[in-house]
């Protein structure tokens, strides 16, 4: 054969072999993936040619987004997750759904998402999206293997009870600061009292404490970098069910222009706050007691081998990842916390009875918000009914047993949170209701089963930020509890929405009265 027809032979191969790539993704794999869950009992909407389920989900949720609830309704499934509401009623509760040509199994039975959490390694933190993960950065929350056994032992010891405690005061000063604004404004007012859209005010609170507990001297270039990161959330939200085409991310787009604008912005500002601490510190006091300052010197630290400490970049990507963690799941935990004490009045008084007991018109420190026992279960009871992140991803590393499911290599498996805390079949009948005694007796006994409440996971891979948050959160809310009550204005509608995390769509507009208790 001459060298033209080797070449036509092997042209021909090489063409094959793509166009049997193109057939196998799009359309043979989906094929047998459905039929083999069908044998394992699993059914699901029909896979659609490239876009998979995303255009239902898509329509799905921008319906959803137009229709308004009950305020004391805390039945909000239909809105935040409008394609469980849809597909179980057809499918079942275990359900095969397409994110584009990817294959996503839900799971909602307890002893499958113990396994899942439990086979460590195996079901993974799934590849994400090239914005969100521009937003978020790729710190510890989202490595994986060995990666995230270094960056864990790395950065744990800064979010230490013992360690965070000494933040206590830095948060009661940032609080200290905004509840004296809305005091004077109140006092000011006619009325005597103040509307405030809380969500936003929450927003501005918890980016100063994070820019204050996480920077120390340097908040305000990290609210610099804080602004940016907000702007880039508008971008994540507005695209997450978009089809994500491989190579995408690396054309100069306008909407790609515009990301790696924000994303530079974040790093160049993260970039010079971490140069100027390495540079600034002082060898009696190292590198600070902040969050940076923790890290760095956890980092530095004697018995870890230079090879695993972390570089620049890295400790770049955690600050962006407890950023945004820290900031983002502090203000929704606040704002859906003061909508239920809004509607709960009972509550609210229990609650500010306990402050008064435990601290009086004193500032909390970290002793006294370990006494907190009701705030605690009110906390944990919200995070129940209104937890910052609705659904959950995990990716199989491999062909995986799953109970009796298998679940082919690269396919992932999604918890709907938001759905398991919700469970009448695990929480009882009253599973929609607020209801904070049920955490009484502690976590596991919360439930009829003792992994039912996820809001952190649980496991070696559960948030790492757990601490700082709770620490947080109590503090603002008993603080706020001291000086006001407050009810819902009649201009709220109900409208939580996924927005990489669960907020009201159209804000919590809040009347705030001083309390006479000088």
């Amino acid at each position: 054969m001459d060298y033209v027809g080797i070449l036509i032979v092997a042209t021909v191969v090489v063409l094959a072999s793509k166009i049997w790539n193109v057939v196998w993704i799009f359309l043979w794999r989906p094929y047998v993936l459905t039929k083999r869950f069908g044998k394992q009992g699993v059914r699901g909407p029909p896979y659609s040619l490239c876009f998979g389920s995303l255009t239902e989900m898509k329509n799905l949720k921008m319906e959803a987004n137009h229709t308004l609830l009950d305020p004391t309704s805390n039945h909000i499934l239909p809105r935040i997750l409008p394609h469980y509401h849809k597909w179980c009623p057809q499918y079942g509760e275990t359900i095969l759904y397409w994110l584009g040509t990817r294959p996503v199994v839900s799971i909602t039975d307890l002893e499958l998402v113990k396994q899942i959490f439990s086979e460590f390694g195996f079901f993974l933190k799934p590849d994400c999206n090239p914005a969100v993960l521009a937003l978020t950065g790729k710190g510890v929350a989202l490595v994986n293997g060995a990666e995230w056994s270094r960056r864990r032992r790395i950065v744990n010891p800064a979010f230490s009870v013992d360690k965070l405690k000494v933040m206590v005061k830095r948060i009661v000063k940032c609080t200290i600061s905004t509840l004296e604004e809305w005091e004077n404004q109140a006092n000011s007012a006619e009325e005597k009292c103040l509307k405030v859209e809380i969500n936003g005010e929450f927003r501005k609170l918890t980016a100063d404490i994070i820019a204050h507990t996480a920077f120390g001297s340097s908040y305000a270039q990290g609210k610099e970098a804080f602004k940016a990161q907000n702007d880039l959330q508008h971008y994540c939200a507005d695209s997450i069910l978009d089809v994500f085409i491989p190579g995408s991310h690396y054309l100069p787009t306008p909407s790609n222009l515009q990301l790696w604008k924000l994303d530079g912005r974040i790093r160049n500002s993260l970039k010079q706050i971490i140069k100027n601490r390495l540079t600034s510190s002082d060898s009696d006091c190292g590198h600070g007691d902040d969050l940076l300052g923790l890290m760095i010197g956890a980092s530095e630290n004697t018995d870890i081998k230079d090879g695993q400490r972390l570089n620049m970049d890295e400790i770049v990507e955690e600050c962006k990842t407890f950023f945004f963690a820290g900031h983002e799941t502090s203000a929704n935990l606040l704002t859906w916390t003061v909508f239920l004490l809004s509607i709960n009045q009972d509550w609210q008084t229990r609650l500010r009875e306990e402050v008064f007991k435990e601290s009086g018109m004193s500032n909390p420190d970290a002793d006294i918000l370990a006494r907190f026992k009701l705030i605690h279960m009110v906390l944990l009871e919200t995070l129940r009914l209104y937890g910052p992140v609705v659904e959950m991803f995990k990716q199989a590393s491999k062909d995986m047993k799953l109970g009796n499911l298998t679940i082919p290599k690269d396919g992932w498996v999604a918890l709907p949170l938001a759905k398991i805390h919700r469970s009448k079949e695990y929480w009882g009948d009253d599973a929609d209701e607020f209801n904070p005694f049920r955490f009484s007796n502690g976590i596991s006994k919360a439930a009829k089963h003792p992994n039912a409440f996820l809001a952190f996971g649980f496991g070696p891979r559960s948030c790492v930020g757990q601490n700082f948050a709770m620490m947080e959160v109590k503090t603002v809310l008993s603080m706020i509890l001291q000086r006001f009550s407050f009810s819902l204005s009649s201009d709220y509608k109900h409208a939580p929405v996924d927005y990489l995390a669960l907020r009201p769509q159209y804000g919590l507009p809040i009347i705030l009265k001083p309390l006479c208790t000088k």
